[in-house]
């Protein structure tokens, strides 16, 4: 009786990917492995990249305030000042 091997050599890359973010399309292929989970793994890495690239191309500086949250927040101060705090009862379970 012969068992076969669950690590298959694989003669060419069988795992890519394309996926989008927001208007751009990006398409990714596993370069190297010779199991399917190794290129698994080469193509998690590679998307991972590219999800970091398109983060840090995108991402808003820091150092600019966002005025329309400082004004709600101003707005919400107010509101909790006119409201008068309830104290909450308790029950005794006896």
């Amino acid at each position: 009786m012969e068992t076969e091997s669950c690590d298959a050599v694989l003669p060419r890359p069988q795992v890519n990917a394309t996926f989008r973010l927001g208007a751009e399309s990006y398409s990714v292929k596993a370069t190297n492995g010779s199991s399917l989970s190794e290129q698994l793994v080469n193509l998690k890495e590679q998307s991972m990249a590219v999800l970091k690239d398109f983060i840090t191309k995108h991402n808003v500086p820091q150092d600019v305030p966002d005025e329309s949250l400082e004004a709600s927040s101003d707005d919400d101060d107010d509101e909790d000042a006119k409201k008068p705090q309830v104290k909450s009862k308790k029950t005794k379970f006896t």
